[in-house]
């Protein structure tokens, strides 16, 4: 079995200016345009507002980041041409020179260090990237093309972890709201792209940046567009409105397959549906009641026995072959095979109706309760089709569910207030190791800790939150896989989420263009090529 390490140390203190140098600048390239439709709303252009895959897509379109990540989720020098360990407690990181802003002010290191105190701590963030900076106590800017990161303890996945923060212009975002960026005041980064409009719910427009360092794009503008409607992205593609959609519908994927005008290219996501009970209350919960309509005086989700029986009435293979059509494969756990801290001791939970109807009798329901799925209708593929799918399963073990699908942009943030009782969410470890999860969505919300930024449950399990906190500062490798494996079956044994599936990458092409179908799901124009 191929497993990706998550970024050795020795690795990362090797890596450096001899790859990816930056790149002389070219002659400017002919007026291209490249039209792209996108499935999931882009919310903000902050890249520090929402740690959400479309965000974070658009983002890289504008800024860049001290480590990047390719198609196969493996990290290279970004802003950074090479970096080191000088101590167990600090990493020197050096700055590429004659990078500059989009505006043509020199880049610095002063700009990471404003870059690396804003990204925990942006107003009303529904998601933020807290977890990413967590192990950095100090922030030292040596010159202005080096800086070091000082941590209370080894922490050997920093640079992997770097690769998740947008390095913003301390000029432009200092004292700036996420509304700045949105208009374009802010939204001043080194990426291969310039910000020329952003309409919420609809597109973003952006031209290329000739100045770029690594050499400019071949596209002078992209048009990025939200088409939340399967049907519509598949139809614009076709019609020859886009150049390139992703989250390509299950429905259509035989067919796009076949049509001589389309490519299609797929890859093995690192991106798992699952659903999140609300363990932030004790006593009730909304969207919980008994048969006749009261609420339960009690959170059911804070009882094993019915976490367990939630997981074990869901025929993850049925969802996987009918609803997904073939494009997810059943899991029990949030990473793919073949990657750092994937336990192949935690399979998928077996369907058991029967066994799931006899813990719903142990905890006190034998006639079950009602309860009602929150999902968004138009964020993952099927998402709806999915939650509907689900909660006829659940109902048939007594729980009388309901479904109520909502656009992705009011639900993201209803869902991180804790507004929901059970939600159906997707989360993509885009580092290709467990303790993105470990931290962002299993660990115990904590502000001054920076754990759990995307906890939208409130899942608390401080003996979980210390094996994750001791597998980070471990330098060994094997070590450190053991420590993960050790969290990933701890976490599941404790039904912290409930995984349903994951999901394979998929984007369609006109014919004459190429895509580096890409294991985090982004949807770049980066990766779009015209083809050789």
């Amino acid at each position: 079995m191929h497993r990706r390490s998550a970024l050795p140390l020795a690795v990362a203190a090797l890596l450096g200016a001899a790859l990816l140098g930056a790149a002389a600048p070219a002659a400017a390239q002919p007026e291209v345009v490249l039209n792209i439709g996108i499935g999931g709303a882009v919310t903000s252009v902050d890249p520090h507002f929402y740690n959400a895959s479309p965000n974070n897509s658009l983002s890289m379109h504008l800024f860049d980041r001290l480590v990047e990540r390719d198609a196969k989720a493996q990290p290279y020098p970004g802003l950074a041409e090479s970096w080191r360990v000088l101590s167990d407690t600090v990493w020197e990181f050096r700055l590429r020179p004659g990078i500059t802003w989009h505006d043509g002010r020199a880049f610095t290191a002063d700009d990471v260090a404003f870059t690396i105190a804003r990204a925990p701590n942006v107003p009303g963030s529904p998601g933020g990237f807290g977890g990413f900076v967590r192990a950095i106590e100090r922030v030292e800017v040596v010159d202005p093309l080096t800086l070091r990161f000082h941590t209370a303890r080894p922490h050997p996945l920093l640079p992997t972890e770097l690769a998740s923060v947008a390095v913003i212009a301390r000029h432009a975002a200092e004292g700036a709201s996420t509304e700045d960026f949105n208009s374009g005041k802010a939204a001043i980064g080194t990426g291969p792209y310039r910000l020329l409009a952003y309409r919420p719910g609809d597109r973003s427009e952006l031209a290329r940046n000739e100045a770029y360092f690594r050499g400019p794009e071949p596209w002078a503008r992209v048009n990025y567009r939200f088409i939340g409607n399967d049907g519509a992205r598949t139809a614009a593609l076709l019609a020859g409105d886009v150049d390139l959609i992703d989250q390509v519908p299950s429905t259509d994927l035989g067919r796009l397959k076949r049509e001589s005008r389309v490519t299609v290219s797929e890859i093995q996501g690192l991106r798992l549906i699952y659903l999140a009970p609300d363990r932030s209350r004790q006593g009730e919960v909304p969207f919980v009641s008994d048969n006749e309509g009261k609420p339960l005086p009690a959170n059911p989700f804070n009882d094993l026995r019915i976490r367990r029986a939630l997981s074990m009435a869901i025929n993850r293979e049925a969802l996987a072959a009918r609803v997904m059509e073939g494009t997810a494969q059943p899991s029990g756990q949030w990473l793919p095979e073949g990657t750092f801290g994937y336990n192949p001791e935690v399979k998928p939970p077996a369907y058991d109706p029967e066994g799931a109807k006899r813990l719903l009798a142990e905890a006190g329901f034998p006639q079950g309760f009602r309860l009602t799925l929150h999902s968004p209708n138009d964020r993952y593929p099927n998402d709806a089709k999915a939650a509907q799918a689900v909660a006829q399963m659940f109902t048939r073990i007594g729980l009388r569910t309901e479904v109520e699908a909502v656009p992705w942009a009011s639900f993201s943030l209803r869902s991180n207030r804790q507004d929901y009782a059970l939600r159906l969410a997707g989360w993509g470890s885009v580092t290709g190791e467990a303790s993105y999860a470990l931290v962002n969505i299993l660990g115990t919300f904590n502000r001054e800790t920076r754990l759990g930024a995307s906890n939208s449950g409130r899942y608390a399990n401080p003996e979980l939150d210390a094996l994750t906190a001791r597998a980070a500062a471990t330098i060994d490798d094997t070590t450190r896989e053991g420590l993960l494996r050790q969290a990933v079956k701890m976490a599941m044994d404790d039904v912290a989420i409930i995984p349903l599936f994951q999901l394979v990458n998929s984007w369609a092409l006109r014919k004459g263009l190429a895509y580096d179908a890409r294991m985090d799901e982004r949807t770049l124009a980066m990766a779009t090529r015209p083809a050789k």
